[in-house]
């Protein structure tokens, strides 16, 4: 009998620094302090950008609507789990989003897959950056089209894929802002391309909503660029918004037909309820309080500005995102462990997740945070890169590549493409 393939591979996955690993948080003391593993660590690595998620008025909203309609939504949309929580967040989502429609889903990752699942099939192409979020790679493979990837954040590689999709129907898919880069799609000359060839573009803007634009409507408000230029938006609650599940807005055809055909909408349970009250404070703080938008955005540019003068590989990225590249899956476990023992909680981001060569620590910024935290964590970071960021890659400047620290596309991570 041979060696048990399950062992092998998780053998393997340790030898490569490549195994990952759960931590327990036990709750929040202050502000962005959590007890990790029983430890008190400041956190630098959630995407609670805006501060939300242990917000006393959103906890009050959620426990006022579980009071009233329990804890669970008991069935699906479609049949008895469809309530006037959801229904309101629906409707006070699509008035944010400037769409006549919104509709709810439990994960982003059902979402992405309810919408290209519903817009795209068998005979039909779907296109994607290379960087795209595994969700949206996933939907795209799943769907049964004709699936491609494109250079990442290249328009023009895009067009060129459009052109070539020739009279077929084509569906593009793309982040807003890219979760591991903290880069942002090249919207504009993307739809332009779209419209062009009478694409269909979906912007998944996870990590853009609630903090990117003028009043936080994400990377479309950020761009300046109308609800008529993207068919459909992708959002999720538990990023700026400080809850959970997600959305997809769009005009009233669209919603209609992924009511009718997604599947992942269709069969699942629907969100608690009370998440949906606790969705809609959170929503309506978020509007209300544009200093935790422009706090959390100040606290990566100071970020940014103390790190690059110290020498530090960072990408190149204008969001609360902020990646120090340091190449090889044990050098940023490394420098992860480093930061623990100086109390610090920063995830080290490694292949598949990112491409090989790439790996990093994912640095994220949040109004929790304030500027000594900031300033901390620059210098812990001097302390422990110091000597080796050289050996793993020369530091980027202000002004560099728009794509600095990212890898040819040929070499990106995810499905390959098929015909």
């Amino acid at each position: 009998m041979g060696p048990d393939p399950v062992a092998t591979t998780l053998a393997a996955l340790r030898s490569a620094g490549l195994y990952r690993r759960r931590r327990v948080v036990d709750g929040r003391a202050t502000g962005a302090l959590q007890v990790v593993d029983g430890r008190e660590l400041l956190v630098f690595c959630s995407n609670d950008y805006l501060g939300l998620a242990q917000d006393p008025r959103i906890a009050e909203a959620f426990a006022r609507a579980a009071a009233n309609y329990g804890v669970g939504s008991g069935a699906s949309h479609l049949v008895t789990g469809h309530h006037r929580e959801h229904h309101a967040l629906e409707e006070e989502l699509a008035a944010f989003t400037g769409r006549p429609r919104a509709l709810l889903f439990s994960t982003g990752y059902m979402a992405n897959l309810g919408v290209a699942c519903a817009l795209a099939g068998r005979g039909d192409n779907v296109l994607e950056d290379r960087l795209n979020h595994a969700s949206l790679l996933d939907a795209g493979l799943l769907c049964g089209a004709r699936f491609s990837r494109f250079a990442h954040a290249d328009a023009g590689a895009l067009r060129r894929r459009l052109e070539a999709c020739g009279e077929g129907r084509a569906l593009v898919l793309t982040d807003g802002v890219f979760s591991m880069d903290g880069g942002l799609a090249p919207l504009p000359a993307m739809a332009g391309a779209c419209a062009r060839h009478r694409a269909r573009l979906v912007v998944d803007d996870a990590h853009g909503l609630g903090v990117l634009g003028a009043s936080g409507r994400g990377s479309l408000e950020h761009f300046g660029m109308s609800a008529d230029q993207v068919a459909m938006l992708v959002g999720t609650f538990g990023k700026a918004f400080g809850t959970f599940g997600a959305f997809a807005a769009g005009d009233e055809d669209l919603i209609e037909l992924l009511i009718q055909r997604s599947r992942s909408y269709i069969y699942t349970t629907a969100l608690p309820p009370a998440v949906a009250a606790a969705t809609r404070a959170a929503l309506s703080i978020a509007q209300a309080e544009p200093w935790r938008r422009e706090r959390t955005l100040a606290h990566a540019a100071r970020f940014r500005r103390l790190a690059l003068r110290a020498g530090l590989p960072l990408g190149e990225s204008p969001t609360p995102i902020q990646p120090v590249l340091l190449g090889q899956p044990h050098a940023a476990t490394a420098a992860s462990e480093a930061l623990a023992e100086r109390g610090f909680l920063v995830a080290a981001i490694r292949p598949p997740t990112v491409p090989a060569g790439t790996s990093r620590l994912r640095v994220t910024f949040s109004a929790a945070h304030t500027e000594q935290d900031v300033e901390r964590l620059v210098e812990a970071l001097v302390e422990i890169l110091a000597g080796t960021a050289q050996r793993h890659q020369a530091p980027r400047r202000e002004g560099d590549s728009p794509h600095a620290g990212t890898v040819p596309a040929a070499s990106a991570p995810g499905a390959p493409d098929r015909p």
